[in-house]
């Protein structure tokens, strides 16, 4: 570990300007000891961060944040830059409630220009900044970062061919820590990318294209030629011009971990008229042997022991879960296959990659793109099973209506980290799914409150349902349920089971986790003197069993508590069909109203909403005692 105290001294970005090339080296150390150590305790992305610290050192030293504006394609490699930028006697609050983001806020601080979680993003908010720029006459620099596997998802595709034809000051940084896009070849390859490289060379080009331009009649046509003879030459070069045209200009490979070439590159990228498409190469996880080895693992990460690398909280989850029973499945059933989008380990889909690699894909951070695949798949009569977080598939609600629904087509949609996710914050809350599924007609949607309920539900998708089922299940373990408590496999289920046939004039509707906190709940009502209420656990929350409206439509007050958001909600939809069978009772609906949810933990997030035991408790506590001022 460093002795030294660079990261200390450093208040802002232009104090980098006072350290010379081997202090910044030991910053960049300092640099990467401080990220370890802190995400060893709160979690959070490790692997990306390790990797782009020279990179973001490089950018800061060269561009003037904030008025020069930095993107960060997904966002969560920006720890580095909020080091940079005056929040370093802060950063042990990362992720943590009310403390510093995983991801570029703006409301946290004016060098996070753009708000961003999800991937794919940056280029082409970057492209809008920099046509706004020029529209106003404004000179500085806009600055897009985008990993190599965001160069999967299709808006990257669509802003760059926009982006390309602009000519705008646009710099986009491709990040390449895993695969090669454009390898170059020998010593001369090496050498023209060296020339490349220097402020000067462009210095030079600019000012001989200029009077060139200025020489009657054959100027402009000796400029052109001049052009195409280089073309020529870089197509011999390189076995790829695609950037070139695109119409952005190449420069690279760069190595993203030395600062001297990296400033070099960054400054002859500002000389150039037109969208610079600079491609450094960088290591995953660098200055942690653990990441470095195994840098998919340290991508996204709990808090975990520093030496060994493990979880601090171990077990099975959800996610393990669900991956385990599709094994299980496909060893039965050579029809079922699995469906990622870069996401097998954070899916539970790893072992089934291993032991069937012919049924399994991972299609790279192209969620659309994986839906009507498995769409593709479905109509040639494979079951496809597509694993996907909550947040993410919000980016699919197209492919889902017209390519699966719409068609009748049997896919199964796991969907992972639905409803709280955590410190993740705003971005990543998966709690949409319900609502936009609801629009969809003709899929079903099951939410289990147990691991064996999980497996019921998927079994149910895979051969019971006849078109596109999503199962939705939360991120984490599984809760404790009343030892009493039996499902009976049904979409729906009424504990305690002495009210099977007639409830009491209280009942308590919800589904998935907050069942296991709803059953708490009721415990403590009962130890208060509230002992007429029963629960309605529904299972299958689309479409809804008319037959719950009927049964709890003699009931005198109904509570339902929801772990997504009011608009568009199952307790929505339910209150609709009560109103329209004739309700005369009182309805209440808890759930998330009008506003995003804020980074803390998952339990901190439930008890801020309501959702945990005693949040529910209090809430139906409270309605008896607002109704008996009223009385009063």
């Amino acid at each position: 570990m460093s002795e030294n105290n660079f990261l200390d001294s450093i208040s802002c970005p232009k104090d980098l300007k006072a350290l010379d090339e081997k202090e910044l080296k030991l910053l960049a150390e300092e640099i990467r000891q401080r990220l370890i150590t802190t995400v060893t305790q709160t979690g959070g992305h490790l692997s990306s961060n390790l990797g782009l610290v020279e990179l973001t050192i490089a950018l800061h030293r060269v561009f003037k944040s904030p008025y020069d504006h930095i993107l960060w394609d997904v966002g969560h490699q920006c720890y580095t830059h909020k080091l940079l930028t005056g929040r370093c006697g802060e950063f042990d609050s990362l992720r943590c409630k009310g403390g510093i983001s995983g991801y570029p806020f703006p409301c946290e601080s004016e060098h996070d220009f753009f708000h961003t979680g999800h991937s794919g993003t940056a280029v082409s908010s970057a492209l809008g900044i920099a046509r706004a720029k020029n529209i106003k006459r404004d000179n500085t620099f806009v600055i897009a970062v985008v990993g190599d596997g965001s160069f999967t998802n299709g808006l990257v595709y669509e802003a760059l061919n926009n982006a390309g034809r602009s000519n705008s000051r646009l710099i986009v940084i491709l990040n390449e820590n895993e695969m090669s896009i454009s390898k170059n070849v020998g010593a001369m390859a090496r050498y023209l990318t060296a020339i490349r490289t220097k402020p000067r060379y462009y210095k030079f080009k600019a000012k001989t294209e200029n009077v060139l331009n200025k020489i009657p009649l054959v100027g402009r046509h000796l400029a052109g030629a001049i052009s195409r003879i280089k073309m020529t030459l870089k197509n011999a070069i390189y076995k790829t011009t695609w950037f070139d045209e695109l119409g952005f200009n190449y420069i690279g490979p760069i190595d993203g971990h030395n600062i001297e070439q990296l400033t070099q590159a960054l400054n002859s990228a500002k000389f150039i008229q037109k969208p610079v498409l600079l491609h450094v190469k960088t290591v995953k996880g660098k200055g942690y042997d653990l990441a470095e080895q195994s840098p998919t693992e340290f991508h996204g990460v709990s808090a975990f022991d520093l030496n060994s690398g493990d979880p601090i909280t171990k077990g099975t989850n959800y996610s393990a879960e669900m991956g385990k029973f599709l094994c299980e499945m496909a060893r039965k059933d050579k029809r079922i296959c699995a469906v990622t989008a870069a996401m097998s380990v954070g899916t539970g889909l790893e072992e089934f990659g291993k032991e069937f690699p012919e049924r399994f894909f991972d299609v790279g951070i192209a969620e659309s793109h994986a839906v009507t695949f498995s769409g593709g798949m479905a109509k040639f009569n494979m079951i496809p099973v597509f694993a996907v977080y909550s947040s993410f598939l919000q980016r699919t609600y197209d492919q889902i209506l017209h390519d699966l629904a719409l068609q009748d087509l049997k896919v199964v949609l796991a969907v992972d980290r639905a409803g709280f996710v955590g410190e993740d914050g705003e971005t990543h809350q998966g709690i949409y799914d319900v609502a936009f599924l609801n629009t969809i007609p003709d899929i079903c949607v099951y939410a289990p409150s147990s691991y064996t309920e999980l497996r019921r539900d998927l079994h149910k998708g895979l051969y019971f349902e006849k078109t596109t089922t999503a199962v939705r299940y939360p991120r984490g373990n599984e809760l404790a349920l009343p030892g009493d408590f039996v499902s009976e496999n049904g979409s729906f289920d009424t504990y305690p089971s002495r009210y099977a046939d007639t409830l009491p004039e209280n009942v308590i509707v919800t589904y998935g986790r907050i069942f296991s906190y709803a059953c708490q709940a009721l415990a403590m009502l009962e130890s208060e003197g509230y002992d007429n209420f029963a629960i309605i656990k529904i299972n299958r929350i689309k479409p809804i069993d008319p037959l719950i409206a009927d049964k709890i439509l003699g009931a005198k007050n109904i509570f339902f508590f929801e772990e997504g958001v009011t608009s568009g909600s199952v307790g929505e939809k339910l209150a609709a069909k009560l109103l329209q069978a004739g309700f005369i009772g009182s309805y209440r609906l808890f759930a998330i109203g009008d506003c995003f949810v804020p980074q803390a933990t998952v339990d901190q997030q439930l008890e801020d909403f309501g959702l945990d035991a005693k949040g529910i408790f209090n809430s139906i506590v409270g309605s008896f005692t607002d109704k008996n001022e009223e009385k009063a």
